[in-house]
């Protein structure tokens, strides 16, 4: 039976901050407490439970066997405590602080816009959301859900897809009307380009061709770091852009941009996901709120095929 003096959450609670601001000091600054304080209480835990959780040295610290698996066990238990007690301050609703990071074109275009409807039906919650194009590291940013575009890289974040969108080339009709109207991928060079700036992007356009997949590279007079701008340049005439459809549908729609090289389109998708860091399969009531909303929501706006 545990000791009633044993402040057991408490500990965790300090164990849990270490993992996460990666040393002592950072953490003692999280919790308002001092670096020996941190320090002592860990090797306390350390000593109860008869094993070394963390390796130390001067440049960092390192998790052994144990400690992995004491702090996902502890991330959860906590979560748990979090959620009883949410549960018990407001019924079973949801409650909290979320912090959402977005891509600023899907962001702009499809999650400010449901921002009002999801918060009027879960009014206990708050959230920070933050729009950018560059890849965050969700534990370093402190960001509960990421929204990603695009293909998913090898992680250790749990991800849900929300949706997908095909993909085209496309250009403004005065653009088109001034430059012409590339019919063969090699009409492409004699056209301004407009490109991403960030490192994650293969800067290369595929089609496909007779022959087979092929891609030719992006390069015009600028690059960006997000597809608003890129939309917002093609839009203004200055080149063809290359983007989602759930991004310049409206604009297609509108005969606002053209899509050029149809005939040549691979037809690939980009896929939506919503990522988090979900550790033992767990996520707060708040988030899991979150998620199933936007997945519900974007469903019913014809992201997700009726086969997915």
């Amino acid at each position: 039976m545990a000791r009633m003096d044993v402040n057991r959450s408490g500990e965790m609670e300090v164990f849990t901050r270490v993992v996460e601001y990666g040393g002592f000091t950072h953490a003692a600054r999280s919790l308002r407490m001092t670096p020996s304080a941190v320090s002592k209480l860990v090797s306390r835990l350390e000593a109860r439970l008869g094993a070394r959780l963390i390796n130390r040295s001067t440049r960092k610290l390192q998790l052994t066997a144990e400690g992995e698996a004491f702090h996902a066990r502890a991330v959860r238990v906590l979560a748990d405590i979090d959620e009883a007690e949410s549960m018990a301050a407001a019924g079973s609703a949801p409650r909290g602080r979320i912090r959402v990071n977005a891509n600023v074109s899907f962001g702009l275009h499809h999650l400010t816009p449901l921002i009002p409807v999801f918060l009027k039906k879960h009014p206990h919650i708050c959230l920070d959301l933050v729009l950018t194009d560059q890849v965050i590291d969700l534990l370093d940013e402190r960001t509960d859900v990421a929204i990603r575009v695009g293909p998913m890289q090898p992680s250790q974040l749990m991800a849900r897809k929300l949706g997908e969108s095909r993909t085209a080339v496309v250009a403004s009709p005065d653009y088109l009307a001034r430059c012409g109207t590339p019919q063969t991928l090699e009409d492409l060079l004699a056209h301004n380009r407009i490109s991403f700036n960030f490192a994650r992007i293969f800067d290369e356009w595929p089609f496909r061709t007779p022959a087979g997949l092929t891609s030719a590279p992006a390069c015009g007079d600028v690059s960006v770091g997000d597809g608003e701008t890129a939309r917002r340049l093609a839009l203004a005439g200055h080149g063809l852009a290359r983007l989602a459809l759930f991004h310049i549908g409206p604009d297609i729609a509108a005969g606002r941009l053209i899509p050029v090289l149809e005939a040549f389109n691979p037809g690939d998708v980009e896929e939506i996901n919503a990522v988090y860091l979900g550790q033992g399969g767990y996520l707060p009531a708040r988030v899991r709120a979150f998620i199933d909303f936007l997945a519900e929501t974007l469903r019913t706006k014809g992201f997700m095929p009726p086969s997915a």
